[in-house]
């Protein structure tokens, strides 16, 4: 399957890595390719920068926004949340019509410092937001609920864990639950239409919380029946 996956940083290099390792053909979408592999400057979690990352993943492709996902059968949105409707803007609305777009970001907050609130909750989500502002679009809203290393190599963790999906077209959500299997996770939960990304955005300030009690993102949810 032809992947965009946009967004150069910590998950959209193990989601791109991954994909491509599975078989894919896999490009990764960025505003500007040649100013992406000219930095050299760390991440904002102190990460090496892409060029690094790239130097050892040369078969992954590397093209602005719009010409990832114009070639893609599947777009997954790896940008930060508050960068995401402007990227997704810059991919093109004629170039995700039509297409499964996984949407994996959170709307964090970080005008207040650490940890961030949620920009939007409650009574709207991220997800529900770019479903309005790409109504051609399939949104599937998943992955947003761990961290990078996890969301590719569930089984790293050593137990069965528990991941979701959310959006409005079944045959999209089957697409992604199909690729989830892939990487491995083996407990999808279908929690029905786009709305319900409410929920597992918003599970995002419990997951900071474990996050700093426990000294470690390498964790997850499972939901015991």
């Amino acid at each position: 399957m032809n992947i965009a996956v946009l967004g150069t940083g910590m998950v959209g290099q193990a989601l791109a890595g991954r994909l491509h390792e599975l078989g894919h053909s896999v490009v990764v979408g960025t505003r500007d390719p040649q100013a992406t592999l000219a930095r050299t400057e760390p991440g904002p979690m102190g990460n090496p920068p892409f060029s690094a990352w790239h130097s050892t993943h040369s078969s992954v492709g590397l093209a602005t926004f719009a010409d990832a996902a114009a070639g893609a059968d599947l777009v997954v949105n790896a940008s930060s949340g508050a960068a995401t409707l402007d990227v997704l803007g810059s991919a093109g609305s004629d170039n995700l019509a039509g297409k499964v777009l996984l949407d994996i970001a959170n709307p964090l907050d970080f005008s207040a410092g650490f940890p961030p609130t949620l920009s939007v909750k409650d009574t709207d989500s991220l997800g529900e937001q770019l479903q309005r502002a790409f109504p051609k679009a399939k949104v599937v809203k998943a992955l947003n609920t761990l961290t990078a290393s996890l969301m590719v190599e569930p089984k790293s963790l050593g137990e069965s864990s528990t991941v979701f999906v959310s959006g409005e077209d079944s045959a999209a959500k089957a697409m992604v639950v199909e690729l989830l299997e892939s990487f491995g996770h083996d407990d999808v939960i279908d929690l029905g239409g786009i709305e319900t990304a409410r929920g597992t955005e918003m599970l995002l300030p419990i997951w900071l919380r474990l996050m700093g009690t426990l000294g470690t993102g390498h964790f997850n949810f499972k939901v015991v029946r």
